[in-house]
């Protein structure tokens, strides 16, 4: 699925009350409208083949009216996988690839998203990450809107050379009932995140009049849940579940 968003309207409680919990000041008008639009390009896909990982990216600009007339704005976004096994090749590769495209601007920035995006896609109530991560950043308004804007682009560039290659190298990949129902489970884990803590989700929720649709596009078509399920200790079902746990330098 892919979504171009395009939004605009007066920013609601809920939506001001999360951004000011993150530290922006936002000053209402007397009405206590705050006008706001918002515009962005994500994408999710969900393979069938086990073998070949879940891709999700989602970049944005978000611009805030104050009541004095003075403009917020700022840029978000990210990219990371989620793999149903792992393949210790493909993490390289997918890392390596988003470094490039940071390095390019500052090399601080690769390892600084890095561990934002480990951060950020936490289930807390399950102690795992949603998948072995890439990069992840919010509220980026400096050096200046073009440098940032330019550092955006070059991680939208990267999606297809960082992703694409694995695609090809798994997609004929051949998997057993068995992989198939883990991927399953996987992907129950990816609806939880989603639902519970999504930053994206939550917003296009709390906006009035959206289109819930597009909204629940980043979820899979199917999931399952199995009541106490624990892979088998040295299984590649519990390989994937460390690496989730506790999150690796891909890169080094």
């Amino acid at each position: 699925g892919v979504n171009v968003s395009v939004v605009f309207g007066q920013l609601s409680e809920e939506a001001a009350r999360q951004m000011r919990s993150r530290g922006k000041s936002l000053k209402a008008s007397a009405d206590g409208k705050l006008p706001f639009c918002a515009m962005g390009v994500s994408s999710v896909i969900h393979p069938k083949n086990p073998h070949v990982p879940t891709m999700h990216f989602n970049y944005r600009y978000f611009e805030i009216e104050e009541a004095d007339g003075t403009k917020q704005w700022w840029f978000g976004g990210g990219t990371d996988l989620t793999p149903t096994y792992l393949n210790e090749e493909d993490a390289v590769h997918f890392h390596k690839t988003l470094k490039e495209a940071c390095d390019k601007h500052d090399p601080k920035l690769y390892p600084k998203y890095k561990k934002w995006c480990d951060d950020y896609f936490f289930i807390k109530h399950r102690g795992e990450r949603r998948g072995i991560g890439g990069i992840f950043f919010d509220d980026l308004d400096s050096p200046s809107k073009e440098e940032v804007f330019q550092f955006v682009q070059s991680c939208a560039k990267a999606i297809v050379p960082c992703y694409i290659p694995i695609v090809k190298k798994h997609c004929h990949d051949a998997f057993t009932p068995e992989e198939k129902q883990w991927q399953q489970l996987r992907r129950g884990r990816y609806v939880e995140f989603n639902l519970v803590y999504d930053r994206g989700t939550k917003f296009g929720l709390l906006t009035p009049g959206s289109r819930i649709e597009s909204i629940l596009m980043s979820l899979p078509l199917t999931a399952r849940w199995e009541y106490m399920h624990t892979p088998p200790e040295s299984s590649r079902e519990a390989e994937i579940l460390e690496v989730l746990r506790n999150p690796k330098d891909w890169v080094h």
